[in-house]
């Protein structure tokens, strides 16, 4: 799954890198404020690339003295960076240059160029989420798309599919706002495209910084794996059941799991470590996202026991 998501990510910055070049040349020529507005979106989407490739080298360190647990949650943080410079770069400067357009509307030249570069960009950008798609849908299973997005506890895919739909989208504001500036002749058609291209910039940007804000301060197994947990951990003898379980995604692919259960009455000490050493392995073999796992023995205790 980590090669997988590494290779959406270079896919997509291979592709961003050079949709970058033909629009800054296409805008050049022609003078259009829906295509500046895309080439900067695509200048961020190539910079974000490269933070999230940062992100995960920076997460491979190993685990030292300061951060016992490793630095993983590097990559979470990297993804709430890149959707802070989506909302701040792509999507506040396509509306303030979309509204100075609509103000002050310039007219087009050689919009051939622009369709062109907008038509070789769709191609490029559809050979990325294809590539995306097919990394996520191990991760998705039945899952809609949009499920998945917010379910996930990966930090790279759901950038990248939401980029990657959000250039294609945007190329089609783009194509529609040039479009109709040449079949009509009044510029202003491409600055409304701009202001709907940073408009929805900025939903993509909203959605991914709520998704990555909640990885980065920390969340649990989802539900599935919760119960493959439970289940593993009183699959065999000495462990009766599961008085308490908390789980963290510390990084994608590293899941910290604290559980306490009641032991059989009678055991000695050495069956009992014998017990939840078994419970360890089943349950890394249920999940093997968990990396750290503390299983705290006691004894079942019912509510008028207690009392």
């Amino acid at each position: 799954m980590a090669s997988g998501s590494r290779k959406a990510v270079l896919a997509a910055f291979s592709a961003d890198a050079g949709i970058t070049l033909a629009k800054f040349i296409g805008a050049a020529i022609t003078g259009s404020a829906s295509m500046l507005a895309e080439s900067v979106h695509s200048l961020a989407d190539t910079a974000n690339q490269g933070l999230l490739l940062v992100g995960r080298r920076r997460a491979e360190q190993e685990a030292d003295q300061l951060h016992q647990f490793g630095y993983g949650r590097n990559r979470y943080f990297y993804s709430f960076v890149v959707a802070l410079v989506i909302f701040t770069v792509g999507s506040l400067y396509a509306i303030d240059e979309g509204i100075h357009k609509i103000r002050h509307p310039e007219h087009l030249s050689d919009t051939w160029v622009a369709i062109a570069i907008l038509v070789i960009a769709m191609a490029l950008e559809s050979y990325s989420l294809l590539t995306a798609k097919k990394a996520s849908a191990p991760l998705k299973g039945r899952k809609s798309w949009w499920a998945f997005i917010r379910s996930t506890r990966s930090a790279e895919l759901p950038v990248v599919l939401l980029e990657d739909s959000g250039a294609l989208i945007g190329l089609g504001l783009a194509f529609l706002g040039v479009g109709l500036t040449a079949l009509t002749g009044d510029p202003v058609w491409d600055g409304v495209g701009t202001v709907a291209i940073g408009v929805l910039l900025g939903f993509i940007a909203v959605v991914l910084i709520v998704e990555m804000k909640s990885l980065l301060i920390g969340e649990g197994a989802p539900a599935e794996e919760d119960r493959r947990i439970r289940e593993r951990l009183v699959g065999g003898p000495g462990i009766d059941r599961v008085l308490d379980l908390k789980t963290q995604y510390l990084a994608p692919d590293d899941l910290l799991v604290a559980a306490k259960v009641a032991m059989t009455p009678g055991l000695d000490i050495e069956a009992a470590a014998i017990a939840i050493d078994a419970a360890e392995v089943r349950v890394r073999q249920a999940v093997p996202a968990v990396r750290h796992l503390y299983i705290e023995p006691d004894l079942y205790r019912s509510e008028s026991a207690r009392q």
